[in-house]
Order: C-alpha cells, then sequence, then structure tokens
C-alpha cells in the first residue's frame, strides 16, 4: 500500500510525541511504502538516524512555514497557532502528493491532541486518525491541590479544548476518519460526541524492542535504603505534590527509605518548600534535568517508581520502568491507569487529595515490608511491556488497521 503519514513531531531516540512519530514511521515502513509529512524541527535528528538505519520505503518531506511564521513558537500558546497554520500547509503538500502518487490510506499521527484538526481529512482518500488524547481531566476535586499558577493552567487547557471541540475543522475530521483511535476512554467518549462513527482505544505510547531487551537487563535493587523514583517535568498536572505528601505520611514508618525527583519545571520551588514544612527534605533529592541515560541509571539504583500524573494521555515513563522490572504506583487515571494492572503495579483511585495521597502512602508501605511482591510485580511488567507494548507489534497492528482487516490485540481496549 502507499500510505501518507502526518508526523509533525517526528524525531528518533526520543520519547513522547516525536517518538511517536518516528516509531509510527519505522513500523508502518516494514509493511508499505511511506511518505512523511513532517517539519524541519526534527529533521537533522530524522537524516543523522537514516544514516544508520536507513529506511528505503520511507520519503521524507520537510514541511515547513515561512520564516516570519516562526515566532508562533516562541510563546507559551503560540505553537498551536503554528501547528494549524501548518496543517493548512500539509494539506495542500498531501494534495499535490496525491495527485502524484495515489495514496491508499493516510494516517495522523502527531500532535497527538483530538482537539487539533488535521485537514488531510478533506482529500479523499481513507484517513486514520490517530492515537490522539487529551480527553483526560484532573478530577475536580484536585484543582484544590493545584497552585495558583496551575489553576491557570488548568483554566486555559480547559478553554482551549472546549474551543477545538466547536472548531468545525475538528468535527470535519472526527467526521471523515475512517477510525479514530483514542489513548484512554475518556477521549475515545469526547471523538464520539464529535462525531467519530469508529473508535478503539489504542494506547500511544510503546517502546522499541532494543530498548525494552536493554531495559530488561536492568540489575534489581538489593540495597539499602528502600528508594522510590519519579521522573517527569515538575507541573502542577503531574501530581508531584501528592506524592512527596505521600512520602512524608510513609517516611514516618520507614525512616531510612529516600525518594528522588527526575526532572524540573515551574513547581520545583513550591515542591521543595512542602518537603522542607513536611520534614523530609533530606531524604527526597532534586535530581534536575539530566540527560535519560542517567536517569534509566539512576532507576537502577530504586525499587519502586511512583507516577501520581493527573490527566496522563500517555505515560512513558511508567513502561520503561516495568521492562526495567520496577513496580509502578500511579492513580488509576489516564494512559497510566491503562498501562498498570493489578499484576504490574498498584493502582489508587484518584476520589480527593487526601484520600489519594493515603491510598499511595499505602502502596508504597506494602512494598516497603514486602520485597518478594516487588519482584513478582516487577517480572509481571517485564512480561507486560513484552506482549503489550513492543512496538514491533504494534507495528503489526497498525498494518492490519491500513489494510482495514478484523484484528484481536491487547492494545484495543
Amino acid at each position: 500500500m502507499k500510505v501518507l503519514i502526518s508526523a509533525y513531531y517526528c524525531q528518533p531516540g526520543r520519547g513522547s510525541e516525536p517518538g511517536v512519530g518516528w516509531n509510527c514511521v519505522r513500523q508502518a515502513a516494514r509493511f508499505h511504502d511511506v511518505w512523511v509529512l513532517t517539519q524541519a524541527e526534527g529533521w537533522q535528528g530524522i537524516q543523522a538516524a537514516l544514516v544508520g538505519e536507513p529506511l528505503p520505503r520511507v520519503r521524507f518531506v520537510c514541511l515547513d512555514l515561512p520564516p516570519r511564521a516562526l515566532f508562533w513558537k516562541k510563546w507559551l500558546w503560540g505553537w498551536q497557532v503554528h501547528y494549524y497554520l501548518w496543517q493548512l500547509a500539509a494539506c495542500f503538500a498531501g494534495r499535490r502528493l496525491h495527485r502524484q502518487v495515489g495514496f491508499d490510506v493516510i494516517h495522523h499521527v502527531t500532535l497527538v491532541r483530538y482537539w487539533m484538526p488535521s485537514f488531510l481529512a478533506l482529500l479523499p482518500v481513507p484517513f486514520i486518525w490517530g492515537p490522539v488524547g487529551g480527553g483526560e481531566s484532573a478530577p475536580p476535586p484536585f484543582w484544590w491541590s493545584f497552585s495558583l499558577r496551575g489553576k491557570i493552567l488548568e483554566l486555559a487547557r480547559d478553554l482551549a479544548r472546549t474551543l477545538g471541540e466547536h472548531d468545525p475543522f475538528v468535527r470535519r475530521t472526527a467526521r471523515k476518519a475512517a477510525l479514530g483511535l483514542a489513548t484512554t476512554q475518556e477521549t475515545a467518549a469526547r471523538m464520539r460526541r464529535l462525531g467519530c462513527r469508529r473508535v478503539s482505544v489504542l494506547s500511544e505510547a510503546g517502546l522499541p524492542e532494543e530498548q525494552i531487551r536493554d531495559l530488561s537487563s536492568t540489575r534489581s535493587n538489593h540495597r539499602s535504603p528502600f528508594r522510590l523514583i519519579s521522573v517527569g517535568r515538575l507541573l502542577h498536572w503531574k501530581g508531584f505534590h501528592l506524592s512527596v505528601r505521600a512520602f512524608a505520611e510513609f517516611h514516618r514508618q520507614f525512616p531510612e527509605s529516600e525518594y528522588w525527583l527526575m526532572g524540573d519545571g515551574p513547581e520545583r520551588r513550591r515542591l521543595e518548600e512542602l518537603a522542607q514544612s513536611l520534614g523530609v527534605a533530606k531524604s527526597l533529592t532534586f535530581w534536575g534535568a539530566i540527560p535519560r541515560r542517567q536517569v534509566l541509571e539512576k532507576l537502577a539504583d530504586c525499587d519502586v517508581l511512583i507516577h501520581p500524573s493527573l490527566h496522563d494521555s500517555g505515560g512513558w515513563v511508567a513502561l520503561e520502568a516495568m521492562a526495567a522490572g520496577r513496580p509502578v504506583i500511579c492513580l488509576d487515571l489516564g494512559g497510566p491507569g491503562l498501562q498498570v494492572t493489578d499484576e504490574t503495579g498498584i493502582k489508587v483511585p484518584a476520589i480527593s487529595p487526601e484520600q489519594a495521597v493515603n491510598g499511595l502512602a499505602q502502596a508504597l508501605s506494602r512494598l516497603a515490608a514486602d520485597s518478594a511482591l516487588r519482584v513478582r510485580l516487577g517480572a509481571a511488567g517485564r512480561q507486560r511491556v513484552k506482549d503489550c507494548f513492543d512496538w514491533n507489534e504494534k507495528g503489526q497492528l497498525l498494518a492490519a488497521i491500513y489494510k482495514g482487516e478484523p484484528h484481536e490485540n491487547p492494545f484495543c481496549l
């Protein structure tokens, strides 16, 4: 088949949306001839990767806006304007390519947001939309635990999402999709309300086979003390203010325990002040933003990943921890709530901040007191990643989706 992929973000060796774009291209090229529309931001990385891993069935089309439009990327919400304009340009470029090539299917891969349009859906070709996310919301009781900045950003996100849902081009994208792929059930429900007739839930997250193999060799941590780790940008919706409170509660029972927080962001000072006020500042280390290789080395020195995100569509760090044999404690929300099972970790209901903090602390106590349970959950996590989140397996699924073949898989729920 001849496949056109729209990947605004596409970059090798990266997680999140750039990694989604790159891995979808790699997998589609195993079975089909692929044309890729992408922007210039990841172009150097793509060219460097193609030296070591040629993709002879892929043709990249680097598409960017005039230099005078690049200023939109320089402020907080401006990149969305840039993306919208880029989508218009992609539609015209896709139409020209279709006249030359005659595509069998068009697949929108990134951005992974259901409330942003893909103008390529207007072309007379079967259109696959997603996986897209963004339909997840922090439960209302948790809003009061956010900083003022966090509350403002949540309101802005909700406003942007509401405006997007009323955008006629977003609704047109939904109605034109032969299949919509949603990262979570929450996003799936919103896509159906927009008019998408066929929707399946498919996690955007996955790990390449070589990365799974490398992580599976991560040694077990037999050292003292018991140590938990969190990884991510220090943003209000990541929920680290909940995990710090939970650690303080847990620390009273296990005073030798430690908490390592990897990442940086606008909430760092607030979290440091919180740790100080709770009396755990000496046992909580803020490592800041460090290279991914070092993060994985630190993971090997920890026993448990705690990931209290409040509206995360993906959650790659949970998969990486599972592949490394580390149990995951998370809130039963969004992407992590689908990735983690009772066999691979502990999911805590998100009813209120107080209840969530108590639940996270109890989960930590349970795992700290039972090393055999940690080993059992870690082994099950490794197996689940191999079975359900290997990009090679997801590639087989995408091949079936493109052909319109019936498929049973562990990703769609």
